[in-house]
């Protein structure tokens, strides 16, 4: 046995679950952490306990440690009031790894996310066409500036005219269609600017765009220097006059759905935030996603994150959808806030707003805040009120520098896959349901802030995988995916991923991995990972099948359930 095959996923989980819990031990319940014992990692097969992406970050051990700590959370609540019970909680390894590319192996009719026949199939909410146009989809990606060896990650927020305008591009150009040949115009225009000259254009036209740092040099940066001290999520109080709500008020017969009652707004798009409702509703809480019909959203990715909630479409800038909203907020116990700092409280609707009409109502809520860079809030953290998505998180920290140098170049390369998104969605769920737990034994008001830059720094944390690893991931994965270059879109770096890793590992793709669900919404079956936990005595899962934004009524009323599809 090589080194290399010795080398033991779950065990080093174990270890990351160790090195998160006293990461987190300031803003975590310690109720929480008494569960880490019941914590088993089990892997069905040999592929559940190998790193399987081409990736040098230990993304699978992170993604298990995030589940382990959602299920000491569930335990815990599953357990008040009264003595506490230990149940197993065991941690589905080769789920989890799947967790981490869901959006790349979400089927809909066998039709996966780089199927020329999807976008048919889905809703268009690609309103400014930032996706499904090449050129002005490539306005998101890594380009080299006119510094040497430098690199900038711009980032066109699925509207991509006013980056492309930036730059000097026209926004449409209808005779680019090649992939290369769009590269190589928009990384020409990148090349006209230094690293500091795109920092003060994106600050002029309010861009989300960042220097590809490493990890060392980000933190050397007043932010990052700061947000470095921070723990992955940080939980605290809104407001302490509002009695203790204790999860049995809302529970019915059922014990075994701990979140059963619990009515969770979700103000976010794409996948990140959503994730955190989608976990939420795993746990048997109501989750209602509010978008707006004027706002972008990326039409695939919500055949994944959008299982098991109510989809409603309100425009909060309208008067009617306005008083809807707030008819729905009356209710609501959790707010999860995905938008960009401060733009939610500009709508009118701050988190301290919302807390002091909790508190006239006499129950408290907890406010979930995700973003791109962390830090709201915090004397230092110059970079909070920053756009941002996952591969400027990737990019900013260092992330990307690291999957570059594994690859054997010397320049950075976003990673495969949207992995810091489910796990911030995951960092995020946990401190959900921190708020919910201290809400239940303390009363008032609670908000949770996390980032997918603090997901990152946890990521960095656990260091790389040993060198012996990471010499067998690069011979054994295919060799195309090392010819890729910082300027590949996303897409083509996750395709060329996804197709190494089915010939190296079927084992993911098993239908005891995934979960075949017919979806109304979507007039099709919708094929996704399975959940990844499993607690002894607790059902976890959807009883709604996905469907696409906007689908349902705006009322917490008659929503249909299906008991059933938490045993396919």
């Amino acid at each position: 046995m090589s080194a290399a095959s010795s080398y033991s996923v779950g065990r080093c989980a174990s270890e990351a679950l160790k090195i998160l819990l006293e990461a987190s031990s300031s803003e975590l319940p310690v109720e929480f952490a008494q569960y880490a014992q019941d914590v088993v990692f089990e892997a069905r097969s040999p592929t559940g306990d190998s790193p399987c992406f081409p990736c040098p970050m230990r993304q699978q051990e992170a993604c298990a440690a995030l589940k382990a700590i959602e299920g000491c959370a569930i335990s815990a609540i599953a357990n008040l009031p009264g003595k506490a019970r230990h149940r197993r909680i065991k941690v589905d390894l080769e789920r989890a790894a799947c967790f981490l590319m869901s959006a790349y192996i979400t089927t809909l009719d066998d039709l996966d996310k780089s199927h020329p026949d999807i976008l048919q199939r889905l809703p268009d909410t690609d309103i400014h066409r930032a996706q499904s146009n090449l050129y002005r989809r490539l306005s998101a990606g890594l380009y080299e500036t006119r510094g040497r060896g430098e690199y900038y990650h711009i980032h066109g927020s699925l509207e991509a005219s006013t980056t492309l305008r930036m730059i000097g591009l026209a926004p449409f150009a209808p005779e680019q269609t090649d992939y290369r040949e769009c590269i190589q115009t928009i990384e020409d225009a990148v090349r006209k600017y230094s690293t500091a000259e795109l920092e003060e254009l994106n600050q002029h036209f309010k861009q989300a765009g960042v220097p590809a740092y490493t990890k060392e040099q980000y933190k050397d940066t007043p932010h990052g220097c700061r947000l470095s001290s921070l723990p992955p999520f940080t939980l605290a109080a809104l407001e302490g006059s509002s009695p203790p709500v204790p999860f049995a008020e809302h529970m019915d017969e059922d014990r075994t759905r701990c979140l059963r009652g619990i009515r969770v707004i979700e103000l976010c798009r794409v996948i990140a935030g959503p994730t955190i409702g989608r976990s939420l509703a795993a746990h048997g809480a109501s989750v209602m996603k509010v978008t707006s019909p004027q706002l972008p959203d990326v039409p695939f990715f919500q055949l994944d994150v959008n299982t098991g909630k109510h989809t409603v479409s309100l425009h909060l800038q309208n008067p009617d959808d306005r008083a809807i909203f707030e008819s729905l907020l009356a209710t609501a116990d959790v707010i999860i806030d995905g938008y960009r700092p401060g733009v939610t409280a500009r709508l009118g609707y701050p988190p301290e707003l919302l807390a002091a009409k909790a508190a006239q109502r006499g129950r408290g809520i907890v406010y979930v805040a995700e973003d791109c860079f962390g830090g709201v809030g915090v004397p230092g953290a110059e970079w909070a009120g920053r756009p941002g998505w996952q591969q400027i998180a990737d990019c900013v920290t260092g992330v990307a520098w690291e999957q570059g140098s594994f690859m054997g170049l010397e320049e950075p390369v976003v990673p495969p896959f949207p992995m810091s998104d489910y796990g911030t969605g995951t960092l995020g769920t946990i401190a959900a349901l921190a708020g919910l737990y201290r809400r239940a034994t303390e009363g008032g008001s609670w908000i949770c802030r996390t980032s997918l830059s603090q997901y990152n720094l946890f990521l960095l944390s656990l260091g790389s995988y040993p060198e012996e690893v990471l010499a067998e991931l690069r011979t054994s994965h295919d060799e195309k995916f090392f010819t890729l270059r910082h300027s590949d879109t996303v897409e083509v770096v996750g395709k060329c991923a996804l197709g190494s890793i089915r010939k190296l590992h079927p084992r993911l793709f098993a239908d005891d991995v995934m979960q075949s669900v017919y979806s109304a919404g979507f007039g099709g079956v919708v094929r996704r990972p399975r959940e990844a936990l499993d607690i002894e005595g607790l059902r976890i899962g959807h009883v709604r099948a996905t469907r696409p934004n906007g689908f349902d009524s705006p009322t917490w009323e008659g929503w249909e359930e299906d008991e059933a599809l938490l045993e396919v």
